[in-house]
């Protein structure tokens, strides 16, 4: 049976303890499904702070004097009277766990208690962590053994206000992801990302899969690991989109003159609602009236953006570690962004990976343009679902 990844211990600088037999945890196997799930998302913990800044998410508690808001997102019973080291600022993240996880990062060691299977997800470009959120708690409920972690990427959402130094690229994304994850104390099983978020999670692949345990699946929709096609058969254009957020004010009074905007500009009012999604009010104590300006960093996403059309990661898909694999998903009506060759390209994969012990599969969801989990939420549900129905060992 698989142990504790070394990927934690290595981004913590804790190797050496990490690869003690004490401190290898067996993965916790999925126990049978409850005819009542429920979804438990762990509650704020006061005494181990994520600090965000002071424009994050959370509520205040005791983190000193320094002006900021902490955000914590453990157990809290499990956590309770235990120190914990303060973990530095990497990304907002959420987690949400199924009823029957008795599981936190704060008692990794504990061997009475072991890890649950976790899975990661990312959001595309433009989006956040909230993008996954109903969707993420309906998977909770249906599988409770479950926990799931949402990630505002750098630039985005409430990781905007966490400054990250350049180069803003797929890879840096990738390795923000996998600090995060090491700080957490977790072995994701499962890795899906969407659109932008697909490449980062082979990124990810690429960057650390031989610690990862095995097996790993990971989830890309509707993303190909090459040559970005965006913009066809009517859709909007992501860089499009960009480059003329970019000449909006910072600060605006108004969601529906920017809705207005983009529809004028020539955007769908489906992404333009969406967009305005991520405008946040900015309204000073007292004030009977409120502007909104922008949560996510454009410059930062801009160069992102750039990284995703240029980055490669084809090498990645041909060739697998052992125990890895990766799942393709086509929106059957995002027909531009799959030409015929990456179609071939993935076939062929499949063959390979087959005799070399990783997997390649691709699948089509009907009924659903780019935006997968919103297009046909059920389709998807019972593509992924076979991904956390059992665990292999």
């Amino acid at each position: 049976m698989p142990f504790l990844s070394n990927l934690t211990a290595s981004f913590l600088g804790e190797r050496s303890a990490f690869n003690s037999p004490p401190a290898q945890l067996k993965l916790q196997l999925l126990a049978p499904i409850s005819s009542t799930p429920s979804i438990r998302i762990a509650p704020p913990f006061q005494k181990v702070a994520f600090g965000v800044s002071r424009t994050g998410i959370g509520r205040s508690s005791i983190c000193g004097r320094k002006r900021s808001v902490c955000m914590t997102l453990i157990n809290e019973r499990l956590g309770r009277d235990r120190d914990v080291a303060d973990p530095s600022s990497i990304l907002a993240y959420e987690l949400v766990q199924g009823k029957h996880v008795n599981w936190s990062s704060v008692v990794v060691l504990n061997r009475s208690i072991p890890e649950p299977p976790t899975a990661v997800l990312l959001h595309g470009i433009l989006g956040s962590r909230k993008n996954w959120g109903t969707f993420v708690r309906r998977l909770a409920q249906e599988f409770p053994t479950w926990q799931f972690v949402l990630v505002d990427l750098r630039c985005h959402g409430d990781s905007a206000s966490i400054r990250k130094r350049g180069p803003h690229t797929v890879a840096s994304t990738a390795s923000d992801v996998l600090k995060l994850i090491a700080q957490l104390r977790i072995t994701p099983r499962v890795l899906i990302g969407h659109s932008f978020g697909g490449k980062v999670v082979l990124s990810m692949v690429e960057q650390a899969a031989k610690p990862l345990p095995r097996p790993v699946r990971v989830w890309v929709l509707d993303a190909t690991p090459g040559k970005v096609r965006a913009g066809g058969d009517g859709e909007d254009h992501p860089g499009k989109l960009i480059s003329f957020l970019k000449k909006l004010p910072k600060e605006v009074s108004s969601k529906r003159d920017i809705v207005n905007a983009l529809i004028q500009e020539g955007f769908s009012k489906d992404v333009a609602q969406w967009v305005v999604t991520n405008l946040r009010p900015t309204a000073t104590a007292g004030s009977s009236s409120s502007n909104f300006s922008w949560a996510f960093d454009l410059e930062g996403i801009s160069e992102m953006y750039q990284s995703y059309e240029e980055t490669n990661l084809w090498k990645v898909v041909e060739d697998l570690p052992r125990g890895v694999h990766v799942n393709f998903l086509k929106a059957e009506r995002s027909l531009h962004r799959w030409a015929l060759e990456d179609l071939q390209r993935i076939h062929a994969a499949e063959e390979t990976a087959a005799d070399e012990g990783g997997g390649v599969e691709m699948h089509v969801l009907e009924d659903a343009g780019h935006w997968v989990h919103a297009d046909n939420p059920d389709g998807l549900f019972r593509i992924l679902s076979f991904s956390f129905k059992g665990v292999k060992v």
